[in-house]
């Protein structure tokens, strides 16, 4: 085992919870640096698992299968934030394991999420705590209209139900299977917007620019990333918070943390995501370090340098829907036509089946200027049939 200060260098493997996209553009990166990959997850087709040069057709959970994810791996790393906490423990007790399974217990259930919020003095939505009929008819009046989140394993808008009134409270509980849930008020959202950092073992921190976000029915669409994008004032802010909860944790790796941000200019902090995430997708092609290489060095203990934007960029998120033909039917989506709009870079996951809401890649789009750049991802959005932004 490499000395616990000691970086793991190239030729080394490093392991993977997970087989999803995330996975695999992180085995990508660590590939292109010289790395061998050793993937876990239970799918034999995983778009990670296909790429890497070991694959542990295991589930998660499966002794045998974390072992050899520990024999095959100098240290280990997630790429989906629903993995087990024990398992990342127990690995841990025999390989470097970023992030911890502390961290990814916290991001795991919104209770424990929001009260390390609270510890961090950012600033999140009201919300109430519902794991008991009790707590459910102690619900404050002023927390509706509001949105009812179970405390674990919703992502992508998947465990959510919208409560206008009271009376539909105890309906969406039963709705979401009674239960632990948080219960949030709606509020009145100007926009949304993302931070991504990188910490090290060290405590060294870096970060990518401030991203604005566009969501449609819970997923993130589009994500635009160019100066002045936001507010500077607003970006200092939202950066803060982040450095600020990832410090909290004690956290090795990145961390993506999600905010909402209020008609009246008020930044409240959403949800933390203990991976590389969605919306960094562009530093691929717009960074000179993308969030999957910053994943990677701090998992390997190599230097964490600023990563720099060098173009102004829009990713537009790819779902299984571009797939299907307006009268139903597949079809494929017009590649050449979007290939042909200069600066855009085509990203597909791998995945052998589209689904209605499934994501299947990403098209990053960078251009000279952000009107040049956001002018050509319209373009492509209308070539693929996305909806304008």
């Amino acid at each position: 085992m490499t000395p616990p200060d000691e970086p793991i260098l190239p030729g080394s493997t490093l392991g993977v919870l997970g087989g999803g996209q995330l996975g695999r553009m992180f085995v990508h990166a660590a590939q292109a640096m010289g790395y061998r990959t050793a993937v876990l997850d239970a799918d034999p087709e995983s778009p990670a698992g296909l790429v890497s040069q070991h694959h542990i057709c295991t589930g998660y959970d499966d002794p045998q299968g974390l072992a050899e994810l520990a024999r095959l791996s100098a240290a280990v790393t997630t790429e989906f934030e629903n993995v087990p906490a024990a398992a990342l423990a127990a690995l841990a007790a025999q390989r470097p394991v970023s992030p911890a399974a502390a961290a990814v217990a916290v991001a795991q259930d919104r209770v424990q999420e929001k009260a390390h919020f609270a510890r961090c003095g950012v600033a999140c939505a009201p919300y109430a705590v519902v794991e008991t009929a009790a707590q459910l008819a102690a619900v404050p009046a002023a927390l509706l209209p509001g949105i009812l989140k179970t405390a674990r394993l919703g992502y992508d808008g998947k465990g959510q139900v919208r409560v206008p009134t009271a009376g539909a409270l105890a309906a969406a509980w039963d709705a979401l299977g009674r239960q632990p849930c948080v219960l949030e008020k709606m509020l009145p959202l100007a926009l949304e917007c993302s931070v991504i950092v990188a910490r090290g073992a060290d405590g060294t921190i870096v970060h990518l620019p401030v991203q604005r976000n566009l969501h449609r029915g819970g997923i993130l669409a589009v994500t635009e990333v160019f100066a002045g994008n936001l507010p500077r004032a607003l970006a200092e802010r939202a950066l803060a918070a982040a450095m600020a909860i990832a410090d909290g944790l004690q956290y090795v790796g990145v961390l993506c943390t999600e905010f909402f941000v209020l008609q009246d200019g008020s930044l409240l902090v959403n949800e933390i995501a203990p991976r590389p995430h969605n919306s960094g997708h562009y530093s691929q092609d717009a960074c000179d370090l993308s969030q999957f290489e910053l994943q990677l060095r701090t998992l390997a203990r190599l230097p964490l340098t600023p990563p720099r934007q060098h173009s102004p960029a829009v990713m537009l998120n790819l779902l299984g829907d571009l797939w299907f033909a307006p009268g139903g039917g597949e079809q494929a989506p017009p590649w050449a036509a979007v290939l042909a709009l200069p600066g855009t870079r085509l990203h597909l996951y791998g995945k052998r089946e589209a689904r209605r809401g499934r994501k299947m890649g990403h098209l990053n789009v960078s251009g000279a200027t952000p009107e040049a750049a956001r002018a050509t991802a319209l373009q492509a959005a209308a070539l693929l049939g996305i909806e304008a932004f």
